[in-house]
């Protein structure tokens, strides 16, 4: 058999469409490049982002908002005296954007004190999107702040 540049450019397209199906293959198979959506349920989602931005406007406009802090390897929530804890309603989530078997909330019934160390068993190096979401006299306010702890 003679080899022409037509047998060529067949074993060039062959190789390429094999090269291109082991790529497939290998990111369709593998759990290192498997990515979750931000949420479930997107459209839900986007219906209150208004309120939302409305709720941070709302935190933003306090004299004092609440602070997020690292102290010798624990991460500190700090909550400032004007703050009632005992009246606000909500949540701390913990939101990590690579992994979401690792998302975590604590409601603010937990809260106790002023300073809350957040467990350092629930947290693992990266990237962390933490949001508190409180609701005081009717009014909702939301905290938000990205960490790498």
């Amino acid at each position: 058999m003679k080899f022409n540049w037509a047998t060529g450019l067949v074993i060039g397209m062959v190789a390429f469409v094999s090269f291109i199906m082991y790529f497939v293959v290998t990111m369709i198979s593998s759990n290192e490049y498997d990515h979750d959506l931000v949420v479930e349920d997107y459209y839900k989602a986007e219906l209150h982002y208004q309120q939302d931005i409305d709720a941070e406007k709302n935190a933003l406009n306090l004299e004092e908002n609440i602070s997020l802090e690292r102290h010798e390897g624990e991460l500190v929530l700090i909550f400032p005296e004007s703050m009632n804890l005992k009246e606000m309603k909500g949540h701390i989530l913990f939101y990590r954007p690579s992994n979401k078997t690792l998302d975590f909330e604590i409601p603010l019934s937990e809260v106790k004190s002023r300073n809350f160390v957040i467990p350092n068993d629930n947290l693992v190096e990266g990237r962390w999107n933490v949001s508190v979401n409180w609701t005081t006299q009717s009014k909702e306010y939301l905290f938000k702040k990205e960490i790498i702890f």
